[in-house]
């Protein structure tokens, strides 16, 4: 048996009046993953339980088969991982992304307006060189920088456990700095480091020709996303299989590591819009040539369009995942013989009205080439009908569970 875990991330949103009250979903063009829906199972499933933040930590966890109420740290140890850092029990560790923040006239920072989380999809090359600026500026016996992808990057602090409310930059955006920056009795040194990255690089090379080419500069640093070493059971022995995750993003590679799974690296796999569709794609397949029965195929498009608020970028997202990601995998499955199982599941909703995650539920497709089920085109990946086949699990970690044979 092989199995495959497809994750659109955010792809799930709320009804939208522009298009009808539909969602995204209902209107994306997606024969691939609806043809899976109309011969296998729907349902949905709150992946993200009550009084957690729905973050893509918790939210994959879930996905992974983790209840995130008992293995959830914090998001920034998970990327600190991914990018190499080999983090002390006693170590804490930071997110630290570069954003754009617009000053709009006001000449105080708290007073600036948070406008792009990601910095207009800052390169790697160009994070670089901005991150020895902050990291000749801050680091200290105590306190170190490291590079991650594009604008998600790492701070490790190995003394103490300060204890501040850190805020999600994608969470606040349009709003104002001052009212979400680090609060709390240890507050002050992340805030005081968020307001002088302003005036390290708002004049740096790197923004001034990015603004030439009518970039988004990435002129301040947003510190949060606190975490600490966690200790998952290995996937591969939970659930019988020898598996490999495949994604862009460092948070999900980290999950991957502290899982006992092969992280496989892709070129050109970005995270965004332009991301290596048919790379991940024929890692997947390649990784199954070489003897791996699971893959976790992650694809964060759909929620990057989400944040930045684009209705008809989400919607091409998904479409690109069916046909480009999607399609190949499922194509070389079937012609290879082996009997194999696939799970489509976004980690959480980032519906387009707020910009931001919830935790409502979200829709899942199980197909099951050993049990196809007879066609029933009712039976489609998508909100509206999850919600009306009745299935669903409310403790989505369980459906992992499900997929792999555990409690069925």
């Amino acid at each position: 048996m092989r199995y495959l875990i497809v994750v659109p991330d955010g792809s799930a949103d709320d009804p939208i009046e522009s298009i009808g009250g539909r969602t995204p979903l209902e209107v994306a063009d997606m024969p691939c993953i609806n043809s899976l829906a109309a011969r296998g199972e729907i349902g949905s499933c709150r992946t993200v339980p009550e009084g957690i933040s729905p973050g893509s930590d918790s939210a994959n966890l879930s996905v992974m088969g983790y209840d995130p109420r008992i293995y959830l740290t914090g998001r920034s140890s998970l990327e600190a991982a991914s990018i190499g850092v080999d983090m002390k029990d006693t170590d804490i560790s930071f997110r630290v992304n570069f954003i754009t923040v617009d000053p709009a006239g006001a000449a105080d920072y708290d007073d600036f307006t948070i406008k792009d989380h990601a910095a207009g999809d800052l390169t790697t090359e160009e994070a670089k060189v901005l991150l020895q600026v902050i990291s000749q500026a801050f680091s200290d016996e105590h306190i170190s920088f490291h590079l991650g992808t594009q604008y998600r990057h790492c701070m490790i602090l190995d003394q103490g456990d300060p204890q501040c409310d850190l805020t999600p930059p994608h969470d606040v955006l349009d709003r104002r700095v001052g009212d979400y920056l680090p609060k709390g009795p240890d507050s002050a040194m992340f805030a005081d480091m968020m307001r002088k990255s302003y005036d390290l690089l708002k004049d740096h090379p790197v923004n001034k020709a990015r603004q030439a080419r009518g970039l988004n500069v990435a002129n301040t640093i947003w510190i949060w996303g606190k975490g600490t070493r966690p200790a998952l059971p290995d996937f591969n022995e939970k659930y019988g299989v020898d598996g490999c995750v495949i994604s862009a993003v460092d948070l999900i590679k980290g999950i991957g590591i502290f899982a006992g799974l092969e992280i496989i690296e892709v070129e050109g796999a970005t995270g965004s819009l332009n991301t290596n569709f048919e790379g991940k794609a024929q890692a997947a397949i390649d990784a199954y040539r070489r003897g791996k029965d699971f893959v976790y195929l992650h694809l964060e498009c759909t929620d990057e369009c989400s944040h930045q608020g684009s209705l008809e970028k989400k919607i091409l997202g998904a479409e690109y995942i069916d046909r480009r990601a999607v399609r190949p995998v499922v194509d070389f499955l079937r012609q290879d013989g082996q009997r194999f199982r696939i799970l489509v599941v976004p980690d959480h909703r980032t519906p387009l009205s707020i910009r931001t995650h919830t935790s409502d539920p979200v829709p899942f497709v199980i197909y099951d080439s050993g049990q196809e089920r007879p066609e029933d085109r009712t039976r489609q990946f998508n909100e509206k009908a999850a919600l009306a086949s009745g299935n669903h699990f409310e403790q989505g970690y369980l459906m992992t569970d499900y997929f792999f044979g555990k409690n069925r």
